[in-house]
């Protein structure tokens, strides 16, 4: 780790000045917005749940479906049996039969001619009444081993017991859950950026003071040595500003990789590459801008502009609808369905082997007479979950009001802190010159500089401190009032 954050330092030493981009803190939170995947998911969710909405939408419209068909049994449908197809088939044979046997002693007193003529002619009957019995059977068959059928089929819901209402009240709730949620995700990410760029500020100011810090700590070095050489200081007065001056050595050093690796999640959170050297617009001031707010205690902006109270909101809302969704499944649903349907073979005129067809429209009623309690029981879970979501809300709720009041009470401690550090750094920069003065005078031991330059630089690194905490804590309120844009 040491070593990557060294060659990232010599790259940023080595890289021309002009290649660094200037950030401000709009822009960071801009180019941050683009590169979250998280936003992205959250668009993409926006996306899904409106087109679950317009979906929800076209229940209320007729649907229109074709449905095709074609099937083939190995034996056909009659609807004569075997006996009867074969009386018709023999119907002539069997009525000439019975006429002969009635007419037999009348033929028989008729000369050869005659009854031969007659018997032709009767075979000629027989005959022409099997073809008509035939007819009559084959007429009978219905060819069915083929069958094509197909239908155009129109449905209208008229009344299915209010779900198809719920349905679109909660794909309604979906798309503002959804829009909650990307509102949710947005004010993470510019807090998330907020913390960052503030924080490679506060740590850019603070290794400048540690650069500051150390060429004092050094200066003073020297002079302490020049006076051992000179015999008027000890040899233990040198080792003690020798580890002051190794002391701030290391604090610059951890400074250094802290701002490299505070950097490196900037670059991160923005979308940049990790090596990229950049300039933070703040980081070019001496002092960083601080505008003092005076904060007012608003619970009741919170509680209308949270997007986490608007998510509960919504749970809530979603759970009602679903209890009424429920409920239809215990009322009547009433549909109307018309189509055109066609078959071959068909039955409007007889059996025929052609496509036939006919306009048909009706009404369809179902009603729900017994299922065991099973929706009420589904509406009693419903309606349970219900009664959770609000006491969730309501916990949420309280739990924003105090999140609120303690950061407003922060925001106001941030102001006091600030004004007292710049009261501390007069204190120390006077206490500072008056050490330095005695030292040179000869009145003040090395010991009591020292401890005057700790106090300058622990006064100027609470000044940066409280500057930042400023910063922060006016970031926090923002966002627990949910307005952080």
């Amino acid at each position: 780790m040491k070593k990557t954050i060294g060659i990232l330092l010599l790259c940023a030493a080595i890289m021309p000045a002009e290649a660094q981009r200037i950030l401000s803190l709009d822009s960071c939170r801009q180019m941050a917005l683009r590169n979250n995947k998280q936003l992205g998911i959250s668009k993409l969710k926006q996306d899904v749940a409106e087109n679950i909405r317009k979906s929800a939408r076209t229940k209320y419209l007729p649907h229109v479906s074709a449905i095709g068909m074609y099937e083939y049994t190995s034996k056909e449908f009659s609807l004569l049996s075997d006996d009867h197809k074969a009386a018709l088939g023999g119907l002539g044979t069997t009525a000439v039969g019975m006429l002969q046997t009635t007419l037999s002693p009348l033929v028989g007193s008729l000369p050869a001619a005659a009854q031969q003529k007659m018997a032709q002619e009767l075979a000629q009957v027989a005959n022409g009444l099997n073809q008509k019995g035939q007819s009559v059977a084959d007429a009978f068959r219905t060819d069915t081993r083929n069958v094509f059928a197909g239908t155009v089929l129109v449905t209208q819901p008229i009344f299915m017991g209010g779900a198809i209402v719920a349905m679109n009240k909660m794909a309604d709730i979906g798309t503002e859950m959804a829009r909650n949620s990307m509102d949710a995700r947005r004010q993470a990410t510019l807090y998330q950026i907020d913390q960052a760029y503030w924080q490679v500020v506060s740590l850019h100011h603070k290794k400048q003071l540690a650069e500051s810090y150390l060429e004092l700590v050094k200066k003073f070095d020297s002079d302490v040595h020049k006076m051992i050489d000179e015999g008027v200081a000890t040899r233990s007065d040198g080792l003690s500003v020798d580890v002051k001056v190794n002391e701030a050595e290391m604090t610059l050093t951890k400074v250094d990789d802290g701002l490299v690796l505070s950097r490196m999640l900037l670059n991160q959170l923005c979308g940049l590459p990790l090596n990229e050297p950049v300039i933070l617009q703040d980081e070019q001031s001496e002092n960083i801008a601080v505008v003092e707010l005076t904060p007012q205690l608003d619970v009741e902006r919170a509680v209308t502009y949270r997007p986490e109270l608007k998510l509960l909101r919504n749970t809530v809302d979603l759970s009602k609808q679903t209890t009424n969704v429920l409920k239809a499944g215990n009322l009547p649903q009433v549909a109307l369905m018309g189509g055109y349907a066609i078959s071959n073979p068909n039955v409007l005129n007889s059996f025929e082997k052609k496509f036939a067809g006919f306009w048909h429209v009706g009404v369809v009623i179902r009603v729900p007479v017994w299922n065991w309690g099973d929706v009420m029981y589904k509406v009693r879970a419903s309606k349970g979950a219900t009664a959770i979501a609000n006491l969730e809300l309501d916990e949420a709720r309280e739990k924003i009001e105090l999140q609120v009041n303690q950061i407003t009470f922060k925001v106001d401690e941030a102001n006091k802190k600030l004004t007292m550090a710049l009261k501390n750094i007069q204190r120390a920069d006077e206490n500072l010159r008056t050490a330095n003065l005695g030292f040179q005078e000869g009145v003040i031991s090395p010991t009591v500089v020292m401890e005057a330059q700790t106090a300058w630089m622990q006064a100027q690194s609470q000044k940066i401190d409280a500057e930042i905490e400023v910063k922060l804590s006016q970031v926090d309120l923002q966002k627990a009032l949910g307005t952080l844009e």
